[in-house]
């Protein structure tokens, strides 16, 4: 495995997909001025590099001033398509309450203590059993019958025992067929989103719009949520610290996101 440009001679990505947190983020939250040089130069020579990232659109704003003229944030695992530039949604791909909360039923039942928030465009709510957070004072806490009466666009849920792969595995099973479950944290953390919403599927339909083939796009992740999207794009790179199912499934590494891997890549695969 390389952490160069993959194959002498082949033609030079037309896309670049970047998860955000453990891949082009630092762990103190930034985005190194390396990192952003690079992505200005892959701007000016018209390469679209589009954040595909698991944070909902509130978390994400904080970096779009690095995805360049192209404008465009897949967000919340795959559910929202925003453009940048515009300010406002290009797709939308959510779960309707009445499923969301028929989904939530079969995983509490499977396994008890399971707490839940809830992600729309307008915020986030979460149930009294959730984790604290940050903002905690200004996020509405509520049961789940409550927050849920808007279509969602990722369903949190959260359990204070289990192991997370054990979680993500006993969810699968319990609800899988009718939703799509993933993770991204290193907590007993679980990301629903509406069937076939995947990082994987909405990046699929974007760089479809821009007339880009999968074997045309480089990706780049650190988690299970990031497995779908790499195993489409015709280049993948895990990062150096990812999920040991990220790097099985990745064609090759990348140095870690604390040393700009994603960009020390991109700087090699295009000669900048």
């Amino acid at each position: 495995m390389s952490a160069t440009r993959p194959t002498t001679g082949a033609p030079l990505p037309r896309l670049v997909a970047t998860d955000l947190d453990g891949t082009l983020v630092r762990s103190d939250g930034a985005v190194s001025e390396y990192t952003a040089t690079v992505l200005r130069r892959l701007d000016e020579l018209d390469v679209p590099v589009i954040f595909v990232t698991g944070r909902p659109l509130r978390w994400t704003e904080v970096v779009f001033e690095h995805v360049g003229s192209h404008g465009l944030a897949i967000v919340s695992n795959g559910a929202l398509v925003w453009d940048v530039a515009a300010g406002l949604a290009r797709a939308e791909r959510a779960m309707a309450p009445a499923e969301t909360l028929a989904v939530a039923d079969r995983l509490r039942a499977a396994c008890p203590g399971t707490a839940y928030a809830t992600e729309t465009v307008a915020g986030f709510g979460m149930e009294p059993g959730f984790m604290r957070h940050v903002d905690d004072d200004e996020i509405p806490r509520a049961p789940l019958a409550e927050l849920a009466t808007q279509p969602l666009l990722k369903l949190l849920a959260l359990h204070p025992e289990l192991d997370p792969d054990e979680f993500l595995a006993r969810a699968d099973r319990a609800v899988g067929d009718t939703v799509t479950v993933t993770r991204s944290s290193t907590t007993a953390l679980l990301e629903i989103s509406a069937a076939g919403v995947t990082k994987a599927s909405t990046l699929a339909q974007v760089a479809a719009d821009l007339g880009v083939a999968a074997e045309e796009v480089i990706a780049f992740g650190d988690m299970p949520n990031d497995l779908p999207m790499l195993t489409w794009a015709g280049t993948s790179y895990a990062m150096a610290d990812a999920h040991p199912q990220v790097t099985a499934c990745a064609g090759n590494v990348a140095p870690g996101h604390d040393e700009d891997g994603v960009a020390r890549v991109l700087a090699g695969v295009f000669g900048l």
